[in-house]
């Protein structure tokens, strides 16, 4: 399971003209999710990333989490974050996990967000085409990979 990280002033998804979720400071995670994801990445990946400390503390340094911020997430699918461009000019998805694997592992991953953040999260809708507006804070982006958590 791959996340991208972006630490944002607002953030909003769109789809068919139409508002489906926005936020304001925090974070947008786009989240990948591949084959062989289990339960198991979603635990370590969940804690990694409420605790991570990317936010400013009154001194600029980063050493916040957005959950010390208090602050809002918005988590968006994204297969594409498992793309092979080894051959070709034409990525291949070929890791991405099939929506019958991934749509339980996305909705697993929300949920126990929202478990460990306390709060309600934000979120796309899977599988559909989204306009995502991002206003990147920094700008910081983080990349975390859950096959690297050893």
């Amino acid at each position: 399971m791959r996340a991208i990280l972006q630490r944002v002033t607002s953030c909003s998804v769109t789809i068919n003209h139409q508002t489906k979720s926005q936020i304001g400071n925090g974070l947008l995670i786009l989240l990948g999710i591949e084959e062989n994801d289990t339960e198991t990445d979603i635990d370590w990946l969940v804690k990694k990333i409420i605790q991570m400390r990317i936010f400013s503390d009154e001194n600029g340094k980063m050493n916040l989490s957005v959950q010390d911020i208090n602050g809002e997430i918005l988590v968006v699918s994204q297969f594409t974050l498992f793309a092979s461009t080894k051959k070709g000019n034409r990525p291949s998805f070929a890791r991405s996990a099939k929506p019958e694997i991934a749509v339980p592992l996305y909705e697993k991953f929300i949920g126990e967000t929202e478990k460990f953040f306390g709060k309600n999260i934000q979120t796309g809708t899977f599988g559909a085409d989204m306009k995502v507006q991002i206003l990147n804070d920094g700008p910081v982006t983080i990349i975390i990979d859950s096959k690297q958590a050893e």
